[in-house]
Formats: C-alpha cells, sequence, structure tokens
C-alpha cells in the first residue's frame, strides 16, 4: 500500500516539478511573477486534443505541438505585454497584473471555443498497458509522466549548468544591465525565456490531462496556486528547488489522501509548507537576491 502511494505521489509531484520549473524559470530570469501561467497550462491540454480529435495525430506527436504552440503563445505575450513593461521600468506589481489580464483572458477564450464543461480524449488514445512488481502496479500512463517529466527537467538543468547558453540565463538572473554590457543579447534571451517556460508548462497540461483524463478550461488556477507554493518552497527562481518542491507537494497531496482523507488534502499539504517556511523562510534553496546594476 505504501510502496503504491509512493508511485502515485512520485506521478503527481514530478507534473507540480515540471509546472513550476517554467514558472521559476521565468522569475529567475525576468524577475516576473507570470501569472498567465496557469492558462497557458491549461491551453497545452487543449491544443493536445483538439490535434488528437480532428487531425489524428499520435499522442507523443501531439504533445510535442502543444509544446511549440505554448511556447510560441509565451514569447507572444512577452512581446505584447512584458516587453513594452520592461521598456518603461514599471513597478514590479505590473507585470503581475498584466499577466492576471492575460490569464483572464486566455480561460474567456478557451470557455467560448471549448465550452465550460469537462472534456477527455478519445477512448485508446491513453494507452491502457500496465505493469505490476508484486503489490506495485504501475500503469503506462504514470511510467510515461515520470519519464517525461524528469526527462524534460535533466535537459533545462543541463542547460543551465553545462551551456553557454545557460551561463548567459544567469548572467542575466544577476543583472540584465550586467550581461548588456558584456554583450549578451538580452531581449533575445528574455524572449528564449518565455518559450522554453511556457514550453514546459504546456507538457505539464499535456501530461495533468493525460493522468485524471479531464481537461477543462478552469484546471489552470488550481495548478497556479500549487505552482505558486512550490517555487516558494523551493525558493525563488532555484531550479533544483523547484523540483524537489514540486515532489513534496506531490507526496503530502498523495498521502494526506491515502491516509487521512481527500477533504484535508490541500489543508495538509499547504500546512507543511507553512511549517516549513516558518523554519526556513527563503525556501529549501533560496536567498535573498539583490539586483545591481
Amino acid at each position: 500500500m505504501f510502496a503504491q502511494q509512493l508511485v502515485n505521489a512520485l506521478t503527481l509531484g514530478s507534473v507540480y516539478a515540471l509546472f513550476a520549473l517554467g514558472f521559476t524559470l521565468i522569475f529567475g530570469v525576468l524577475g516576473v511573477i507570470n501569472l498567465s501561467h496557469g492558462a497557458i497550462f491549461m491551453l497545452g491540454s487543449y491544443i493536445a486534443l483538439l490535434l488528437v480529435n480532428h487531425f489524428q495525430m499520435s499522442l507523443w506527436l501531439a504533445m510535442l505541438l502543444a509544446m511549440l504552440a505554448c511556447g510560441t503563445l509565451g514569447v507572444i505575450a512577452d512581446f505584447l505585454v512584458l516587453r513594452p513593461l520592461r521598456k518603461r521600468n514599471a513597478p514590479h506589481l505590473a507585470p503581475m497584473i498584466a499577466t492576471i489580464g492575460v490569464a483572464i483572458m486566455l480561460t474567456n477564450i478557451s470557455q467560448g471555443i471549448f465550452g465550460a464543461e469537462n472534456q477527455r480524449f478519445p477512448l485508446g488514445t491513453i494507452p491502457e498497458d500496465s505493469f505490476s512488481l508484486g503489490n506495485l502496479h504501475l500503469t503506462a500512463v504514470q511510467l510515461a509522466i515520470v519519464l517525461i517529466s524528469f526527462a524534460l527537467m535533466l535537459v533545462l538543468l543541463t542547460v543551465m549548468r553545462k551551456t553557454q547558453l545557460g551561463r548567459a540565463l544567469r548572467a542575466i538572473a544577476e543583472s540584465p544591465k550586467a550581461a548588456y554590457l558584456l554583450g549578451i543579447n538580452v531581449e533575445a534571451l528574455f524572449f528564449f525565456t518565455s518559450f522554453a517556460a511556457a514550453a514546459l508548462g504546456g507538457a505539464a497540461g499535456v501530461l495533468v490531462g493525460l493522468s485524471f483524463n479531464a481537461i477543462s478550461p478552469f484546471m489552470g488556477q488550481p495548478m497556479l496556486h500549487k505552482g505558486i507554493a512550490v517555487i516558494i518552497l523551493g525558493g525563488m527562481g532555484d531550479i533544483r528547488g523547484a523540483m524537489l518542491g514540486g515532489l513534496f507537494l506531490g507526496f503530502a497531496e498523495v498521502m494526506s489522501v491515502a491516509y487521512l482523507s481527500s477533504d484535508f488534502r490541500d489543508a495538509i499539504a499547504f500546512g507543511l509548507l507553512f511549517l516549513i517556511l516558518l523554519v526556513r523562510p527563503a525556501g529549501m534553496f533560496g536567498k535573498i537576491l539583490e539586483r545591481k546594476a
């Protein structure tokens, strides 16, 4: 029983971590809490569903195209909303309010196009294979979610730690002005960051749609709350913290449902988060960051 719940927690936590990675990437590089990230997450599910239903694409090709579409949408939102605010040196609260507006607009458009009711992937789209090892039961969907989530997280971590691109992004995170003086194309990397973050959010949306097989225009808002909790728990702007924070939140939720009650699922998870932050307010890997010119 406990081993099975660990598998369930790993599946849920890996999706939370993948969603939070895009969230923390935007904050770490652009210095913006992008509150439209949940709406882009939701659109990832709908785009994959649309491609599977109307174009008879394979699920994994639909997921890849959904990531590309969400990434493109993230760049458009950056160009139309965040870039003008950056040029005007707008206060930090302005991008948050602007991205709330983007989220509401995307949610309402999705509701108008797809309706407010839950939708599901057609029968046969989701693999129904399963594996058993003693009392441990693992479905093909759970295995795919864990493998895809960790693969994407590993790719992002490798890029950030081992490549010239990653070093440039970390330089911008420390000081955009200093990075510009060093010859780094700051604006282009802002766009790249928006693309990568939105693509990760879209991937998380498809995986959640597969896991629960229920897609709704309103699924982004609860995930947004979880994403904010995860990046605060892990440390604002820290990739390792987002990964571990997502796994912790998934573990807390699954175990509370399994051994206590589903009625207290969020209360217990966020209560544990509150207790941890009382001990370490900056999060597991966080520190107080100060940007300097």
